[in-house]
């Protein structure tokens, strides 16, 4: 679909967004693919307590759904972002032997997406309005409307509080909790604070995009 094309299907902000956040999650079927290699890292670690084993089962169960994928000739996009962190994470806990460290990465990004996406707002470059930018062809023009800021910014706080949340959880685990109790913790945050809480955001951001029809294009003056 050409950008004009796209355009004229979302004649609203909200109508953008929406159709954007859901190519950029990937839908249920892409949070379940970023979920189910740290199930079983988790579930395998608690019953064998073998890191190589633990990481060999989730490295093996992405690469399976990555595989499914090109089978089935979809976007492996998702899948080949979970296996890239996968990989990271594999080799944090194998380099230093400690089966947490495996979340290690994990908790760094969603640290660094909370950073970044804070200083959006704070500089007035809310990283939602982007999303409008995709659509419009034109990454900067949705800043000369100040209610389209606005609404960006309101809807960059619900998208980065997930990342704020699970910082504050599994940071302190991460630094102070100790053995199979720390790892089978920070599995447990990982998969309850992934696609559950990013799910509870998207409808928080649903609900404030249902409430208004701001145009994508300002009216002429």
């Amino acid at each position: 679909m050409s950008a004009e094309a796209e355009e004229a299907a979302h004649q609203t902000v909200e109508a953008a967004v929406r159709a954007q956040l859901a190519k950029a999650f990937g839908g249920v079927r892409g949070i379940a693919e970023a979920a189910v290699p740290t199930i079983a890292f988790t579930l395998t670690w608690i019953i064998t307590e073998e890191l190589r084993l633990s990481l060999m089962i989730s490295i093996a169960l992405a690469v399976l759904l990555l595989v499914v994928r090109l089978v089935q000739r979809s976007t492996p996009q998702f899948v080949i972002n979970s296996l890239i962190g996968i990989a990271i994470g594999a080799f944090f806990a194998s380099r230093t032997g400690e089966a947490k460290d495996y979340f290690l990465p994990g908790i760094l990004w969603n640290g660094a997406y909370a950073v970044a996406m804070l200083v959006s707002i704070v500089t007035r470059w809310p990283v939602v309005g982007f999303l409008i930018g995709s659509v419009t062809n034109d990454p900067v023009g949705w800043r000369k409307d100040p209610g389209i800021v606005k609404l960006c910014t309101r809807l960059t706080w619900l998208l980065m509080l997930p990342c704020v949340v699970r910082v504050a959880v599994q940071l302190p685990v991460y630094l102070f909790g100790g053995g199979d109790q720390a790892v089978a913790a920070l599995g447990f945050a990982k998969i309850v604070m992934g696609w559950p809480l990013q799910v509870a955001a998207l409808t928080a951001m649903v609900w404030v995009l249902g409430r208004g029809r701001t145009p994508i294009t300002p009216p002429a003056t």
